[in-house]
């Protein structure tokens, strides 16, 4: 899995597994972003087996999916509400990185 540090508090990254989840608390990563709608790709890991995944190893999870339809003003106020409130690194991911990448642009986020 390829991270890319945007800033100190957030970081993206392509599709995670859940068997990723302990090595990214490892990293220090306290939250975690899914920014893709489920059933987009056959065989990708549903947001819930990655939220459970996260809620056993005490990371906070978020489901924001951006799909064709792109990114709403609320779906930027909801992730600069996250990244702020996050005690710790946000890493936010998609399918290639590159939709969570925008949506950190879009947020102006630190």
């Amino acid at each position: 899995m390829q991270i890319y540090k945007l800033t100190e508090a957030c970081c993206v990254a392509g599709q995670i597994q859940p068997a990723d989840v302990e090595a990214l608390k490892n990293d220090g990563f306290v939250t975690v972003v899914c920014n893709r709608p489920d059933d987009e790709d056959f065989g990708q890991p549903t947001a819930a087996s990655v939220a459970a995944e996260c809620a056993s190893h005490g990371v906070a999870f978020h489901h924001l999916p951006i799909s064709n339809t792109g990114i709403s003003t609320e779906m930027i106020e909801q992730f600069q509400k996250i990244v702020a409130e996050s005690d710790g690194p946000v890493l936010a991911y998609c399918r290639s990185a590159q939709r969570s990448s925008v949506l950190w642009q879009y947020s102006g986020s630190p």
